[in-house]
């Protein structure tokens, strides 16, 4: 149940490097523009905006990526390590539950449930 939790966080923090990459870089490129269903005018307006989101999905992807680095270590005295995964799992569904019900619904599935099912995970294998 370890390994899968581990999984199910490392597969959350790569999500966020991608969303990062494809906010920040992205954004205004054909695909960008595809995934997030923009037209050229729309993307070149918001790139700004995009990029600054970029930026919050790279530190959720770092703090996670920070959680899995530090099990078993001074961290995990007392559960510190457990504690870093749940802080950032729990705001990665927050940012997916606002990102959900303000922009997109799909965003409910790409984003918080990966993280709720890691954060089920974690939990199941303490």
């Amino acid at each position: 149940m370890q390994l899968a939790a581990t999984v199910a966080v490392a597969f959350v923090a790569l999500l966020h490097f991608a969303f990062f990459v494809l906010q920040s870089f992205l954004w205004t490129k054909p695909i960008g523009r595809k995934i997030f269903g923009r037209t050229v005018e729309q993307a070149e307006a918001s790139a700004q905006l995009a990029v600054n989101q970029g930026i919050y999905n790279a530190f959720l992807g770092a703090g996670l990526v920070w959680s899995l680095l530090h099990t078993g270590s001074a961290l995990d005295a007392p559960n510190g390590g457990l504690a870093v995964r749940v802080f950032f799992l729990g705001f990665v569904i927050i940012a997916g539950l606002v990102g959900a019900a303000t922009a997109k619904r799909s965003i409910l599935f790409v984003q918080a449930m990966p993280a709720a099912i890691a954060m089920l995970l974690v939990f199941a294998s303490r």
